[in-house]
């Protein structure tokens, strides 16, 4: 009679811990977030619809602050310095501000070259891109107007250019991110085919921004958004520019001033009531004005809408 004994195993108990370890591993991995350091919030806003609860966002820029001139507070720098990705317009519209803070935070994973640097103009069709660079035209941008985002066709690309960089950084999570982006976009067509047929009989209407920063919405549309309080990009109006532009108003019909929070209102206003002209807070990001705080979708609302308003109240 033949008797089988089981001997203890010394390595049994290595075995165990090593599994735990593996099993703990694979548990932090599964839970870890990308962490996203976005400059402006309507980027943030598409960022937060394709990454989910599978990323962490920081947001640079204020809503109601001037894109071209963020304070850059020292705090940047370690959020940028701890970035996996840094989302940003990569059109210059940051350029006075954000290579100095990248340059500070010394993240290999975020510079130019890096798979975390996300510049989100990469297949959108820019507008405006001069042809050749003369300062003495104001605050221009080589690569062109740097406020696509105001179409919303234009966060189509941008959202599915976003999803490719978080499946890149994120492989386990690329399908994900990849249905996100797709149910936002879907979202987006529906209510671009809402927001054109509010708008499709005002085409053709003319409107005075303060700052060029509406061709892209004009363009999408059908407006004429030609005649601004500045007399150049980024320079101060002067009376005689003011002027010039209010006898323009008179002659176009054009009576609504589109003017972003952190511009000189008290201007648009002085030049609304010589003109009959209503002023129209508006903003490019969610969240600069009352009503635009739900995200980027809720930001078209507002825009589309309010001037939809206003140009039915100034026939």
């Amino acid at each position: 009679m033949s008797m089988v004994f089981c001997t203890p195993n010394r390595h049994g108990p290595v075995r165990l811990v090593v599994a735990a370890l593996a099993a703990l591993l694979c548990v932090g991995n599964a839970l870890a977030k990308l962490n996203v350091v976005c400059t402006t919030p309507d980027l943030a806003s598409i960022a937060r619809e394709v990454g989910g609860d599978r990323i962490e966002i920081t947001t640079l820029a204020r809503p109601n602050e001037d894109p071209h001139f963020v304070d850059a507070k020292p705090s940047f720098i370690v959020k940028l310095n701890r970035a996996d990705a840094l989302i940003h317009g990569g059109a210059e519209l940051e350029s006075g501000w954000l290579p100095k803070l990248v340059e500070q935070a010394r993240n290999a994973r975020i510079v130019s070259a890096a798979r975390g640097n996300v510049r989100c103009c990469e297949g959108v069709p820019m507008l405006e891109v001069p042809a050749t660079l003369d300062r003495s035209r104001g605050d221009i941008h080589a690569l062109g107007n740097p406020h696509y985002l105001t179409d919303p066709a234009n966060a189509r690309i941008v959202a599915h250019h976003i999803a490719d960089a978080f499946g890149q950084l994120d492989p386990p999570n690329k399908d994900f991110y990849a249905e996100n982006a797709r149910r936002f976009v879907a979202a987006l067509e529906a209510k671009l085919l809402e927001w054109q047929r509010i708008m499709a009989p005002h085409r053709g209407r003319q409107i005075v921004a303060y700052h060029n920063s509406w061709p892209y919405f004009a363009a999408r549309f059908g407006l004429k958004i030609e005649l601004f309080l500045e007399p150049k990009p980024g320079i101060p109006p002067s009376p005689s520019h003011l002027a010039n532009v209010m006898a323009q108003m008179k002659e176009r019909n054009a009576r609504v001033i589109l003017v972003e929070p952190y511009l000189n209102r008290r201007t648009a206003e002085t030049v609304a009531r010589d003109t009959g002209a209503v002023v129209v807070e508006v903003t490019q990001f969610p969240g600069g004005v009352k009503g635009t705080e739900g995200g980027y979708l809720a930001l078209m609302d507002y825009l589309v809408n309010t001037l939809a308003r206003a140009l039915e109240a100034t026939k």
